[in-house]
């Protein structure tokens, strides 16, 4: 039990490149947590870290043995499950990610409900505009916007989305409506400045159209970019459940629909397969129900 509990320390100093980081989440001292991966080394003859005053890495040894260990952790995760019966009754922690405002909007209410309905589960969520390794960084459920990769993971399709240029009738009423991708040029223009935005807008169902924009505004979230949207500052391309509600009370409306690209998969993805534990089934089961009944998606 000794060395299990050191690999799980390993793990996750490894996790957090951080021994201070580490001990606050195991509830430990930092110099146990010190003297434990210390342990661990001595014991395997070679290290597993290279430390420096602002810098903790694995080395090449270390990072073999991080994967090694995850996987045996896992073993010994599963097969505690099976013997207590947690694979036919949902404990534990469930860790869900989702981009921010899909989270927000549409996961947390279902995070809620699951867990209202299952006493025995805590839920870490991790709302973030980029993309998740969920085997890396320990996520047991991600929902996906876009076309998926081939990979081992499991998918589940739930919804679609449209990529949508929109603006404030307000604005509307001063500036005119555009009538082709190019009229862009004349319009005061919106962007985000996340990892998903470019200002190059490709319109069309084979992409034939391709608009540079020169925004005035710059917005490092999607949420500040709605809000200037909506004041009728300008126009501004999202996707179009991020504008749901919006568009429904009439207070934005989209333009060039003609233009409009493909609408994108939305996807509940999880890396378990048919292993996956009793919390992921029952909150993937619930969510799935919950995300296909959205008009806003569907």
């Amino acid at each position: 039990m000794a060395k299990l509990e050191a690999m799980q320390t390993f793990v996750k100093v490894a996790e957090t490149s951080s021994f201070a980081e580490a001990a606050r989440q195991l509830h430990m001292s930092p110099p146990a947590v010190t003297r434990a991966v210390s342990a661990l080394e001595e014991q395997i003859g070679t290290r597993l870290f290279t430390r420096t005053t602002r810098v903790v890495r694995l080395t090449e040894a270390g990072n073999r043995y991080f994967e090694d260990c995850r996987k045996i952790l896992a073993d010994v995760e599963e097969a505690e499950a099976a013997a207590s019966g947690s694979y036919a009754r949902p404990t534990g922690v469930l860790h869900v990610t989702a981009s921010v405002l899909f989270g927000q909007q549409f996961l947390l209410p279902i995070l809620t409900e699951f867990l209202g309905e299952n006493p025995d589960v805590t839920v870490r969520s991790l709302f973030v505009d980029r993309v998740v390794n969920l085997v890396d960084e320990g996520i047991d459920v991600a929902i996906r916007i876009g076309h998926l990769p081939d990979s081992s993971q499991s998918a589940v399709r739930v919804g679609k989305v449209r990529q949508v240029v929109c603006g404030a009738p307000a604005y509307f009423a001063d500036h005119g409506i555009p009538q082709q991708p190019a009229d862009l040029a004349r319009h005061r223009m919106i962007a985000g400045t996340s990892s998903f935005s470019s200002l190059d807008w490709f319109f069309g169902q084979d992409q034939r159209h391709k608009v540079h924009i020169t925004p005035r505004l710059f917005c490092n979230t999607y949420d500040g970019v709605i809000r200037a949207t909506l004041e009728g500052w300008g126009l501004s391309r999202v996707l179009s459940y991020q504008i749901g509600e919006h568009l429904v009370e009439g207070r934005l409306q989209t333009v060039l629909s003609d233009f409009e690209q493909d609408p994108l998969p939305i996807h509940i993805v999880h890396p378990e397969g048919r292993r996956a534990s009793a919390k992921v089934r029952a909150f993937i089961d619930l969510a799935v129900d919950r995300l296909r009944a959205n008009r806003l998606i569907n």
